[in-house]
């Protein structure tokens, strides 16, 4: 079932002019990620981040223990 459904993505990909498998959003998600590594690490403050970040980046830090 799973390959019909990836062949059914690819075939609607190529009747449309689209790349099915050019994941723009998995990069961009790369990047944003890079940019946060010192944050989770401890390295640098969550301070200029958004509240939510903020608060995940305290839950990541209590779990290990990080103050």
């Amino acid at each position: 079932i799973i390959a019909l459904y990836e062949h059914r993505v690819f075939v609607e990909g190529a009747l449309f002019n689209i790349n099915s498998f050019d994941q723009w959003g998995v990069e961009l998600g790369k990047e944003l990620a890079t940019g946060l590594l010192p944050v989770v690490e401890g390295k640098e403050t969550a301070a200029n981040r958004d509240a939510s970040t903020a608060g995940l980046v305290g839950h990541i830090h209590q779990l290990r223990g990080v103050e």
